[in-house]
């Protein structure tokens, strides 16, 4: 059976896990916390970077950084992972989805605008399979009405839009660094500080509310209780696991591109022919090849796909259920404007096999299934 998603291992990581082990201490922020942090802050150019104990902390960390207030309004996409919507569930606010493009599956900044009311704080953008959402005119839309802006990133490490890395153009980014992503910790993630401001608020939300972080660097003579605050610090043993990843990051984004270049020139002409749709990167956009989809005619069509791709060996998966027709969807928010796109789009979305490591034989193998597939219908 070909697996949809094998998690990254590069050989590093059981020799760096032992050495946080060794050096008895693998609770939060040690060495190798600090040197991923270091690296991600050095690499994609931002003012602070925190690892978390997942990219849905990363985003609750984002949404409280926000300081939203009962009743506020938050503006979202509803096709996402529900981390995107909970987390600022969890810092009272209201959600407003609305409709997504067609072509990235991204919110459509066009719909934007017309959701806005007296209640709007924020607009959240999810860039969907590491593909950048259309930033220039949100941070326009989010400046004249005076919102923040948070991206979930959470697919997004190593793309960037007209060159700034994704993660780093709104207030605060979000990274996930979970087991089915480019770079992994098993569970984990990061939150990326844009404005310096934000810098220690954020240190203290991390640290349980206390300003332990200043006291470590020797700023403060002993640390206290200062503020709300939770424990989003990361286990050493997972931040060891992540530094691996992270130390050949460049030569794990090439194979990667490699792949998804290699289904993408396979599937061109079921494109020209019609019977599929390939995934869409705008002109301004470099993306990390986090996933591989296909466009199937409809859910039908896709239902059959996968069972006849599993009847072949080969795991593939569909997305999102749009989060605006779930239960938690009805009862903490609501659509905005005509859903023309977001329920119709995500029953044709198909994902192939994708991950650091799948050999030429397996990719072959899969373009061969679709291949006869749509051969037959």
């Amino acid at each position: 059976m070909i697996s949809f998603n094998v998690p990254p291992f590069t050989g590093s990581e059981e020799k760096y896990i032992k050495q946080a082990i060794d050096s008895h201490k693998i609770c939060g922020d040690g060495e190798f916390t600090k040197k991923c942090n270091l690296w991600l802050e050095q690499r994609f150019n931002c003012s602070k970077a925190l690892l978390t104990t997942s990219g849905t902390t990363a985003l609750d960390m984002a949404a409280l950084l926000c300081d939203l207030k009962p009743g506020d309004e938050v503006i979202l996409p509803s096709f996402t992972f529900s981390s995107t919507a909970t987390a600022f569930v969890l810092a009272g606010a209201r959600l407003v989805f609305v409709d997504i493009r067609p072509d990235t599956m991204n919110i459509d900044e066009k719909k934007i605008e017309q959701a806005i009311t007296g209640k709007t704080r924020v607009i959240a953008v999810v860039h969907y399979a590491g593909v950048a959402c259309e930033m220039d005119k949100i941070l326009d839309i989010a400046e004249r009405y005076g919102l923040k802006v948070v991206e979930d990133a959470a697919q997004g490490v190593m793309s960037t839009y007209k060159g700034r890395a994704l993660g780093t153009i709104g207030d605060f980014g979000c990274y996930s660094f979970h087991e089915t992503k480019n770079y992994s910790m098993g569970e984990g993630g990061a939150v990326i500080i844009n404005d310096p401001a934000y810098v220690e608020r954020a240190e203290i939300l991390r640290e349980k509310g206390t300003n332990r972080s200043k006291f470590f660097r020797g700023q403060v003579d002993k640390y206290t209780w200062v503020d709300f605050g939770d424990s989003y610090l990361p286990s050493e043993l997972n931040a060891a696991y992540l530094w691996a990843q992270l130390e050949v990051a460049d030569e794990i984004n090439a194979e990667r591109l490699r792949i998804w270049d290699t289904y993408n020139t396979a599937f061109e002409g079921l494109e020209k022919a019609g019977k599929i749709n390939r995934p869409f990167i705008p002109e301004d956009c470099i993306h990390n090849a986090h996933m591989y989809y296909i466009k199937t005619k409809d859910l039908q069509e896709r239902t059959a796909f996968i069972d006849f791709m599993k009847a072949n060996g080969i795991m593939c998966v569909f997305h999102y259920v749009p989060l605006h027709s779930a239960p938690a969807g009805y009862k903490y928010g609501r659509f905005d404007g005509k859903d023309e796109y977001t329920t119709k789009a995500s029953e044709r979305l198909v994902r192939l096999p994708m991950y650091y490591g799948l050999t030429k034989e397996d990719q072959a193998k899969v373009i061969s299934k679709v291949m006869e597939f749509y051969g037959n219908h």
